[in-house]
């Protein structure tokens, strides 16, 4: 099966921009054959951040070259499935996490053989999920 990398908001917006090393890390791991993208919750923050910045027009055409790059997995039936079984037991468990960690990690379940690239400690807390941190200091 093919390996899986899907980028969290912060990692996405570091490959876009080229920041970090998080592109040249993706570049090097597609050369393996991998598959790196990010779930349609991250693509709605990254245009979330982009209206909202004050260079939002230059921001847009870097955005836009940098999403073709990207596969975009969606928050499907099964994704929905993880999701609503996730939430519960994070709850059950005492776990609070943001609903759009919880949907990520969801995607990224429903993907299989898939790895979070996130700097959000809180994903490495959902069971099952690997998480790596991609970014350089």
């Amino acid at each position: 099966m093919t390996r899986r990398y899907l980028l969290d908001s912060g990692p996405a917006f570091d490959y876009i921009f080229r920041r970090r090393g998080v592109y040249e890390r993706a570049r090097d791991t597609r050369q393996t054959g991998a598959k790196v993208g990010i779930g349609v919750p991250v693509l709605g923050e990254i245009i979330g951040g982009i209206e909202a910045s004050t260079s939002r027009d230059q921001n847009w055409d870097v955005v836009k070259h940098g999403l073709k790059t990207l596969i975009l997995w969606p928050f499907d039936k099964a994704a929905a499935y993880n999701y609503g079984r996730l939430f519960s037991e994070l709850r059950r468990v005492g776990r609070t996490m943001q609903q759009i960690d919880i949907q990520i990690g969801a995607i990224a379940l429903s993907l299989g053989s898939c790895v979070v690239v996130t700097t959000d400690s809180d994903l490495a807390a959902i069971p099952g999920l690997t998480v790596e941190n991609w970014t350089r200091p």
